[in-house]
Parts: structure tokens; sequence; C-alpha cells
């Protein structure tokens, strides 16, 4: 039972490798070892979701840069490395606090990121067949890429319904209730449709090819009127009752996550419609990537800007780091993949090396969010159950 009990500080080693003084100190902080494991909900998914990202949108960028390829791959296998790391230690979280676990689901807040775990698998597919085909062979990649989108498919829809119908029927929703996190459960299916119309070429031609790319785009529509209803309701929530709680501001960023990504899935599945649809309707598809693109993307940027002026105003007076923070990598993250997407349609400088310059930002995001992550980590901090954060001045 002993082994059971923290240290007292003095007993911490005065020397030693430094993963080790660095594991004993994370154990040393926190109360009791087993917090490793204690809170560890489905918010943890989107460290994998913005790691893959920095990977799959360096791959898709309009210009060459040499040996961002190579180097695109390194992110994706780190994506890799947290997805089983991530999935095992959730397995642990399962066993040893089943209450806990469940309880998400039942959280007003954290319920939503139920949506991360989906989009995590998704995200590492679609850089395994992009990218992780360089190391593991075309035949291996397509196999593991379906895989996890069937599986991030279909944890997609039923979390885009599960946690909408448990906001409907379970939790108590205040008047100010709204926040980016609300787009948590309904992206996955946008995901879905970005990353299955990179899965149409590999389909077996006829009604198998057919099925998918029409699934693709139904599922365009499930999270684009979701995400059009939740939007509506986060804008009067922050005209009405201000910005909130300063811990929440990054999740505005979210918003950006279904914007950019539905231009990227309309630019994806309309390079694959061709291969399917008969004419006229490939060629519309490929109308529709751009016509809707174009106007998509401006409301992106015009939120992008509201984002970034209301973070910086909270950084002034106090922007506490949590794991909202990672809002900023994966929903701007599809935002550089659409104005790739874009730029390639369009042979836009502008849109390319606005790609470009957006990836920059991207990349320096990611560093910093992961940098912190990791440090928290390290302290022990971040496996606390989260504190009440107050708000910021309106």
């Amino acid at each position: 039972m002993t082994a059971l009990l923290p240290a007292p500080p003095d007993a911490r080693p005065a020397a030693g490798p430094a993963p080790v003084r660095l594991i004993w100190g994370l154990l040393r902080d926190l109360e009791h070892p087993s917090q490793l494991f204690g809170n560890l909900g489905p918010n943890w998914y989107a460290s994998i979701m913005g790691t893959g990202i920095v990977a799959n949108a360096a791959a898709t960028l309009p210009v060459h840069v040499a040996g961002l390829r190579p180097a695109a791959t390194v992110v994706w296998a780190l994506a890799v490395l947290l997805l089983i790391a991530l999935t095992a230690a959730w397995a642990v979280h399962w066993t040893r606090h089943p209450v806990t676990a469940r309880g998400h689901a039942e959280n007003p807040v954290l319920a939503h990121y139920w949506g991360a775990p989906a989009m995590a698998l998704l995200t590492v597919g679609a850089g395994t067949l992009i990218l992780g085909r360089d190391w593991i062979g075309l035949t291996a990649a397509l196999a593991v890429a379906v895989v996890l989108w069937v599986g991030g498919t279909l944890l997609g829809l039923i979390t885009s319904v599960w946690i909408q119908y448990r906001m409907i029927t379970s939790h108590r929703i205040a008047p100010d209730a709204a926040f980016g996190g609300w787009l948590m459960p309904v992206v996955p299916p946008m995901v879905s449709a970005a990353t299955g119309a990179l899965l149409v070429p590999y389909a077996t031609a006829g009604q198998i090819r057919l099925t998918l790319l029409l699934a693709c785009y139904a599922m365009f529509g499930i999270s684009l009127f979701a995400t059009v209803i939740i939007v509506g309701q986060i804008w009067q929530r922050l005209v009405h009752h201000g910005i909130g709680p300063a811990a929440m501001v990054p999740t505005l960023w979210i918003v950006l996550g279904p914007l950019g990504q539905s231009v990227t899935a309309a630019n994806l599945l309309g390079n694959a419609a061709p291969l399917v649809l008969p004419a006229p309707y490939g060629s519309a598809a490929q109308a529709f990537a751009l016509f809707y693109g174009l106007p998509t993307w401006g409301f992106a940027m015009m939120w992008l800007a509201v984002a970034a002026a209301v973070t910086v105003r909270t950084a002034r007076i106090h922007l506490p780091f949590s794991l909202t923070w990672w809002s900023f990598t994966f929903p701007f993250g599809t935002v550089v993949t659409g104005t790739s997407g874009l730029a390639l349609r369009t042979d836009s400088v502008f849109f390319r090396w606005a790609a470009v310059a957006g990836y920059v930002l991207l990349v320096v995001a990611w560093l910093t969010v992961a940098a912190r992550t990791a440090r928290e980590s390290a302290r022990g901090r971040i496996f606390l159950p989260a504190q009440p954060s107050p708000a910021p001045n309106s």
C-alpha cells in the first residue's frame, strides 16, 4: 500500500537521466499518480487533430518547398504515436475510472468534445494516405486509411446525433451557454466528407464508388446545416452576453473548423466527382467547389479577424493555458487546406501565398501550444480537474 502513496518532496532524486526526473516530477506534483488517468477526457484528442493537420496541410500546399514533405511525414508519424498512446491511456481511464468516463457525456461542456476522437482518427487516416505511403507503401497506407475512415465516420455520425440528443433531453442549457465547442460533435461528418473524397479514386468503380461519393456529399450537408444553426447561436451569445470566461475564448476559433473544412471538402469532392458522375453533374461539382468555396472563405476571414481580436484583447488581461488552446491549430489548419484548394483550382497567386502565410502561422501556433502542453504535462497540472476561470472584462 505504501507504494501507492506519493513520495514526500524531499524524496525526489537529486540526479538522474532527464526523462526519469521529468516523470518523477510529474508524479510528485500530482496528488496521486492515478490522477494521470483520472480526468482524461475526449478533449485530449484535439492534440492529435492539431498535430495531424500540420502534416496534412504541408502536403497540400500549392508550392514546393524542399524538405517540407519529409518533415511533414515525421509530424504525421508523431500524430500516429500520439493516437496510439492516448488511446491506450484512455483505455486505462475507462477501466479504472468508468464512472468519470461515462460522466463526460453528462457534462454540458465536455460532452461536445466527444467529436474529437472521430476527427483524430480521420485526420491521421488522411495523413496515412497522403504521407504515410512514403514509408509503408500505398497498399498498407490505403488499408489503414480505410479502417480509420470507417471508424472515424461511424463514431462521428453517432456523436453528431447522440450529443445533440443529450443536449435536447438531458443537459440544462443556460441562455449564455453557446460556445465554439458546440460545433465539435457536428464537424466530424464534414471531415469524413473531405477525407472520404481522397478514397473515391481507390474505390471499386460502379456502385461502391458512387455510394461513397454520394455519402460524402450527404455528410457534407449534415455538418453544413448544423454549423449554420450553431454559429448563429454563438454569434447571438457573443452579442447579448459578452465574451465569457477567458479559458473559453480559444474555442471561438473552432468556428473556423467547419468553414475551412467545408471549403476543403468541396474542392476534394469536386476533384473526385467527374470520376463518378456523368455530365453535367461532374462539371457542376467542380463549379460548386469554386462558387461555394470563395464566399465561405471570405466569411472565414471575417471570423478569423474577430476571433483574433478577441483573443488578443483577452490575452492582454489574462488568457490561462488549457487544452482549449488546441483550438488555435486544427480549425485554422482547415482554413489553410481550404485556401490551398482554392489556389490550385483558380491558379491564383493571392491564394497561393495566402496558403503559405497561413501555414507558417499554423506551425507557429502548433509549436507554441505543443510546447505549453508538454510543459504543463511534465508539471502534472494539466491532468488535474479544470478550475473555473474568471470572465474577462466585456
